[in-house]
């Protein structure tokens, strides 16, 4: 580099190069154009949008049979920006490779280069790597002034990752798929979490609650109230449960009443409080949920654009450090300005003699970057946050408190307990609580506890002055009925803490691990809480039952030790591929000639007691409601599991896997006959299949197929009868002639529920009685208003307004759809990406996206045109790889498509899905 070149940048990908430029290559464009402040016009600074090249999601990425050889193919959207960085790269005198200071990133600077080799852009220039912690100036340039060569050992170990989950993806998938239809792939990583979630559930079901009873007694010292615990009888200290039912407790409660009480002993110790380090990644995301209700992506999401800049002032700069590490360190110059914060803003009094010095304590921490903290600590949390978004603002706060409050003084308190016994001796009580001599920290940031039982805290009380001997007046003495509890299902926030302590997975993992469990219908989140899907609990179940090396804890643990010493250098990475693949083949070569009636076997009885709990009543759960002398049991069918009758087909009860409580007893009644057809003599019945209630008339001869009809949403199963079951089989039915174009208007049921059609336009209607009843005045004003194919429906609801557009000042907004939140400008509509949300997406991303979506109108016409003036508008966009192309959904139809319709689209559609859902696990760092 020349000294004393002057420093502006170009980041624009539409920018021409100028003569004898040095290229920057970073991974997004709104860190591109905070770098834009820093460097100068001697630089050309592009993104690359993320990862340039991946394993095609099919067989033979990777050839275990040649050395672990990895084929890799540049993502279609990643071309143009490829081509960028190739024109700019014919007036370079040299290439900085600046994408994120982690394995991941390390990965995507050798990608690029290996990309631009192939298109034999570099020709010759020096290539060179510089990695910074923090996106601000002094950052920047010290990093540019000491490059280095790229660390093949962190690449191979990246490579080894994601060789790892794409041989777990396409050899264990395809054995999912084969012996357990209906369940979509397993991941490396995501399936021991899985199997956490399933654990806790399965000890929460097992779990019996056990009855124990406390006794509290109010009394008075000096004329002030304070409150003491019977901790014994008799000379016997108590146990949990010895008074174990009301009658004891009362027994109890009765002797304290008459007995008078004085102060054996008050004891008081002083105790030292220490803060907590600063936040690692896990640590963020755990105390992001607990103290923002923010799951884990979302923190993410917008710790990254705290990270890459934001606008503060007229001033861009990243305003925290990065947020993916474990280390718990904070750089010199960090600790200097925390203690200069602290002496202002708190006093000195709040400042310890030295800084204070975090090691991790984590399982396998790496310790490669430094804690989460603001770049800048003198920036106050309310000095930012006019400039910020709301929920950026938050977090920010959070991050600042945290990390000041790692360096302030420790809190000193004092622990008080006082015995109390009884004149004669033989009960005796206990009060115990604390005072805060000095807040320290806590007077900035208090840890949150998740879970925490009321026991735990009740040292928190305050006590008043006691001293020894003195005779207490008593007041209330209150008996407590308590009862034993379950462990708490994961939350988010715990279940990366758990993840943590056990070294599965890394800190750019946890929010792909619990997005992709989500994605797969593996498990739900109700209340903050990880309730495992029955879907997941059978995938967990096989993997146990026939894959169990592979989803404990302590081998997954130990792949990332592996990898870990892969980035050391300590061993070859090729070598840990084929220790793990000569195991792992031969593992599934022994589940060839498993028959699935083994895997049914197996699941039945390992989920057994979830899928049949105990009755109230004691009668047999296993009892087939349907036949005399059957037995339920698991059955794998085309689409997935149910329940089924041992006797089919003679019997052919069925219901849904996890129909159980309630749900199961409405299920128990089996086929429940309405009446009979007046025309056709056929009985009509309601019947619950796997996918819940349904109406059938006649039943199954020969090769011929009753009619049937799914029952409406609307329509309760204990209101049905007779009539209305065959109104419902009649649909759809003809309302009547329009008057105008002289062809039938019908009412019908569709996937997304009643509706009116004439000649291709689709009405909505309120409700299946709707369909049933709608005449034909009101039919065709229906159809008068609804939109025709093609126009835009009613106006939909705006959830954010992001801007204007630089084309026409016209606002691009996120708007609320049937499938979720999109973007709007105008007349063009955009799909909002998956790793996006309306409160993040900022206006660069938009418009980008929304001229991509209107290019696809066609070369030369309004999409073209649009797309045009939208490029020249924003100079930096983010990466759409995440955006996927949707199909529209058409409006539900009368017709029926035919057998062999069906049959060929529902293979296109599985090949296609097998194809996406094989592709690996998360990325990683």
């Amino acid at each position: 580099m020349t000294a004393g070149r002057v420093f502006r940048i170009f980041h624009s990908p539409f920018a021409e190069a100028k003569a004898f430029m040095d290229v920057v290559v970073v991974e997004s464009p709104a860190k591109a154009r905070t770098i834009n402040k820093y460097l100068g016009e001697d630089y050309v600074v592009l993104a690359s949008y993320g990862h340039v090249r991946d394993l095609p999601a099919k067989d033979g990425s990777v050839k275990p049979d040649e050395n672990f050889v990895m084929t890799y193919e540049t993502d279609p959207k990643s071309a143009k920006h490829l081509a960028d960085i190739a024109k700019a790269l014919k007036n370079a005198e040299h290439l900085y490779l600046a994408t994120d200071p982690d394995r991941e990133g390390e990965a995507i600077s050798w990608h690029v280069l290996q990309a631009l080799e192939e298109k034999r852009a570099v020709k010759g220039i020096p290539v060179k790597r510089v990695v910074f912690n923090e996106v601000t100036r002094s950052a920047v340039l010290d990093a540019m002034r000491h490059p280095r060569d790229l660390d093949m050992n962190l690449i191979n170990a990246q490579q080894a990752r994601r060789a790892l989950d794409y041989l777990v993806g396409f050899t264990l998938s395809p054995v999912l798929w084969r012996k357990l239809p209906g369940a979509r792939s397993a991941g490396r990583v995501q399936s021991v979490a899985l199997r956490l979630v399933c654990e806790r559930e399965t000890e929460i079901e097992k779990f019996k609650a056990r009855e124990y009873w406390t006794i509290e007694v109010v009394f008075l010292a000096d004329g002030k109230k304070f409150t003491a615990r019977l901790a014994s009888l008799d000379g016997k200290k108590l146990d949990k449960f010895d008074l174990a039912d009301r009658a004891s407790a009362e027994a109890a409660a009765r002797r304290i009443a008459e007995s008078p009480f004085h102060i054996a002993d008050v004891q008081t110790k002083p105790v030292r409080r220490h803060p907590a380090p600063p936040f690692t990644t896990s640590t963020l995301q755990q105390e992001a949920s607990r103290k923002l209700g923010f799951s884990a992506k979302h923190t993410m999401q917008i710790a990254q654009r705290l990270y890459e800049g934001v606008d503060i002032a007229g001033e861009r700069a990243g305003i925290i450090t990065y947020m993916r590490t474990d280390g718990v360190q904070m750089a010199n110059e960090a600790l200097t300005a925390a203690r200069k914060v602290i002496a202002s803003e708190y006093g000195d009094a709040y400042l310890p003699p030295q800084p204070r010095l975090y090691k991790a304590t984590a399982k396998n921490a790496q310790e490669a970057h430094e804690a989460i903290r603001p770049t800048n600590l003198a920036r106050l949390p309310n000095q930012v946050a006019p400039f910020l978004e709301p929920a950026q603002a938050k977090l920010y706060d959070l991050i600042w408190k945290r990390a000041l409050a790692s360096q302030m003084e420790s809190a000193r308190l004092d622990q008080t307990a006082a015995d109390i016994v009884s004149e004669a001796g033989d009960i005796g009580l206990r009060a115990s609580g604390t005072v805060v001599v000095f807040p320290g920290f806590l007077r900035l940031y208090h840890e949150d506890v998740e879970d925490a039982k009321p026991d735990e805290t009740e040292d928190e009380r305050r006590l008043p002055p006691l001293k020894t001997g003195a005779k207490l007046e008593r007041e209330a003495v209150t008996p407590e009925q308590h009862f034993t509890e379950p462990p708490p299902r994961f939350s988010e926030a715990s279940l990366v803490k758990k993840l943590e302590e056990l070294g599965i997975g890394r800190p750019s993992t946890y929010a792909q691990i619990l997005s992709v469990l989500q994605e797969r219908g593996y498990m739900r989140i109700e209340s903050r809480r990880l309730i495992p899907e029955d879907k997941g609990r059978l995938v967990t179940a096989f993997l146990e039952n026939f894959f169990q090396r592979y989803v404990e804890y302590d081998f997954t643990a130990d792949l990332e030790n592996q990898l870990d010493r892969i980035s050391a250098g300590a061993i070859p990475w090729t070598q840990v591929l084929r220790d793990f693949w000569t195991a792992f083949r031969a593992a599934v070569q022994d589940t060839e000639g498993l028959r699935v009636k083994d895997v049914v076997s197996a699941l039945d009885q390992a989920l057994g007691p979830h899928i049949f709990p105990e009755t109230p009543d004691g009668r047999d759960p296993r009892a087939c409601p349907g036949c005399a002398n059957g037995r339920l049991g698991l059955k794998l069918g085309r689409f997935g599991a149910f329940i089924g009758c041992s006797n089919y087909p003679e019997c052919r009860y069925t219901r849904r896997l996890g129909a159980n409580g309630e749900d199961a007893q409405a299920a128990d009644a089996g086929p429940k006959l309405l009446g009979q057809d007046p025309d056709s003599g056929l009985d009509v019945t309601l019947r619950r299949g796997p996918y819940g209630y349904y109406l059938q008339r006649g039943e199954a001869v020969g090769k011929g197929k009753p009619q049937r009809a799914t029952l409406p949403k609307d329509v309760p199963p204990d209101g049905i009868d007779l009539a209305l079951a065959l109104r419902l089989l009649a649909l759809p039915r003809t309302v009547g002639t329009h008057p105008d174009s002289g062809k039938p208007i019908a009412a019908g049921l569709g996937r997304f529920g009643p509706y009116l059609e004439h000649e291709g336009t689709y009405a909505r209607l309120a409700s299946t009685e709707e369909a049933l009843t709608v005449g034909l005045n009101r039919a065709v004003e229906l159809i008068a208003n609804a939109p025709k194919r093609g126009q835009a429906r009613g106006r939909a609801e705006t959830l954010r307004e992001i801007g204007a557009h630089p084309q026409d000042n016209q606002p691009v907004r996120v708007l609320k759809g049937r499938y979720g939140p999109y973007l709007n400008h105008g007349r063009v509509n955009a799909p909002l990406p998956k790793d996006a949300t309306p409160e993040t997406v900022d206006l660069e991303t938009a418009l980008r996206l929304l001229a991509e979506r209107a290019g696809k109108a066609g070369k030369g016409g309004r999409g073209a045109k649009y797309a045009n003036g939208a490029k020249s508008g924003a100079k930096s966009v983010k990466s759409a790889k995440s955006v996927k192309s949707t199909k529209s959904v058409k409006s539900p139809k009368s017709a029926k498509t035919t057998k062999g319709d069906a049959k060929a689209k529902a293979k296109k559609s599985a090949a296609k899905s097998q194809g996406q859902t094989r592709a690996s696990e998360a990325k990683t760092d």
